[in-house]
């Protein structure tokens, strides 16, 4: 057999086999520009800084302190209205309820969902009217009032405390001046001032209560130990 009958004798059984293109070892750049080779330099890369955020400050609740109302009757039309307060929801806005100088004032963090004329009207309502009246207050000597004007689900804390709402708190509990003032919800604990207006008991939430018999009864023990300790 000649040299060509050898070479196109591997060919065919290369052709066979399903090899028809021509291989080779080293790695070629498929996206390579064809044309002369370049010669510049790569230029240095430019070292790009984040510029820092600047977030704007957030809105005072209530505006200008200085408008604040200084009597009780003028606050309560005050937080049913004050745009600051709040933006509009599904949910009304309903205004604290009792006289100044009150034995005791109740603090919760907003109304109940289903609260449309008066505040803690459902199920927390009633557990703070038992609540109350077992510690020896009832009717008269008591003040009810919420950190928030309206029922807001899952509100943002953190924010509402840079924005004053503990100086609104403040000033609230300030024109009521009740003998004392039970906090209820931890969300609130961070906020109120502890004893500025008068002594304050912080406890947990009216729903956490609700659904366990163990903190109420915890509540109850606390109640006892600060009733009796010197104020």
């Amino acid at each position: 057999m000649s040299l060509a009958d050898n070479i196109a004798a591997a060919q065919n059984w290369w052709r066979e086999a399903g090899v028809d293109q021509h291989f080779v070892d080293d790695a070629q750049c498929l996206l390579a520009e064809v044309g002369p080779e370049r010669t510049d330099k790569v230029d240095t890369p430019v070292k790009v800084t984040a510029r820092e955020t600047v977030l704007p400050p957030l809105p005072q609740l209530g505006g200008d302190r200085s408008n604040w109302p200084a009597e009780l009757p003028a606050f309560r039309n005050w937080w049913l209205e004050e745009p600051s307060l709040g933006e509009s929801g599904s949910f009304p806005r309903i205004a604290p309820a009792g006289n100044a100088g009150a034995k005791l004032l109740v603090l919760v963090s907003m109304p109940e969902m289903e609260d449309r004329d008066t505040l803690l009207a459902g199920a927390c309502g009633r557990l703070v009217a038992n609540m109350t009246r077992a510690m020896g207050f009832t009717g008269d000597e008591l003040y009810l009032a919420s950190a928030l004007p309206r029922h807001t689900p899952m509100p943002d804390w953190q924010s509402l405390a840079k924005s004053g709402l503990g100086a609104l708190i403040d000033h609230h509990i300030g024109l009521a001046r009740p003998e004392r003032c039970i906090v209820m919800g931890r969300d609130l604990h961070a906020i109120v001032s502890d004893g500025e207006v008068c002594p304050v008991f912080l406890t947990y939430s009216p729903e956490s209560l609700l659904a366990n018999a163990r903190l109420r009864a915890e509540l109850w023990r606390h109640w006892l130990d600060w009733e009796h300790s010197p104020k």
